[in-house]
């Protein structure tokens, strides 16, 4: 645990360094913006449909028996839920004030992703009320960060990103120091292998991302980098719920 203490704290004190992280210029101009029926940016709202799934399959499937961090993991589905709906409707009509809706759920995510993971590999309390809470504090303390630096002109990311790639951090360092986990039975924790394809393709979403327009034209203007980002992004949240919880 110090370990990882350090490197949250590392991570912590080089973006302080780094200094205020603003939001590209043209962030809400996506590459795929083709309307159908009267529903704009079609492909970009509805590739949120499997996040909705997924975390109603994972509300489904834990509604009894859990993994190890039971109460975190079951916040990390119903934030699953939420990012369905807040990314539809920011992808509805981009702009900053709708984005908020979309940040919120997926930082609320994160919190309860890291606070499942930790208390896998370090401690079950870990995924108790406080600690739970208070990550979805800071995580949507984060999100209002940004949103109030922007509307001031000096748009600030640096704690929404905090949230966000955090678990990106810790979950390989913990991997590698090959911290054992901490499940009762076979099943009750995400296997490393697991969370190894679970961060391979978070990487990839990001890719996606980052490479909007380009994919767009590789493609031949079938799918986006964004509307992959959200495939992506669902698939690794997939891997989460399939490999842990059974008992």
């Amino acid at each position: 645990m110090p370990v990882l203490m350090g490197l949250a704290l590392l991570t912590v004190a080089a973006l302080a360094w780094h200094g205020p992280i603003p939001q590209w210029a043209h962030y809400h101009d996506f590459a795929d913006a083709r309307a159908w029926r009267g529903v704009p940016n079609l492909w970009n709202v509805l590739s949120n449909l499997p996040f909705a799934l997924v975390g109603g399959w994972a509300l489904w499937r834990w509604r009894r028996e859990a993994p190890v961090g039971a109460l975190a993991w079951r916040g990390f589905g119903a934030a699953l839920v939420l990012t369905a709906f807040g990314s539809s409707y920011y992808h509805w009509a981009p702009d900053n004030a709708r984005l908020v809706f979309d940040r919120l759920p997926i930082a609320w995510a994160c919190a309860a992703l890291t606070c499942g993971f930790l208390a896998q590999r370090v401690d079950v309390r870990w995924a108790g009320v406080v600690p739970l809470v208070t990550a979805w504090g800071v995580a949507t303390a984060s999100v209002l960060y940004w949103w109030f630096t922007e509307q001031g002109g000096v748009g600030d990311l640096r704690p929404y990103l905090l949230v966000q790639f955090l678990p990106m951090v810790l979950v390989p360092a913990a991997l590698l120091m090959r911290m054992a986990p901490r499940g009762s039975a076979p099943g009750a924790c995400v296997s490393d292998r697991a969370w190894w394809a679970v961060l391979a393709l978070y990487g990839l979403a990001k890719l996606a991302e980052s490479a909007d327009a380009p994919v767009f034209e590789a493609l031949s203007h079938t799918t986006s980098g964004h509307v992959l980002k959200h495939l992506l992004a669902a698939a690794a949240a997939a891997v989460v719920v399939t490999s842990s919880g059974r008992a």
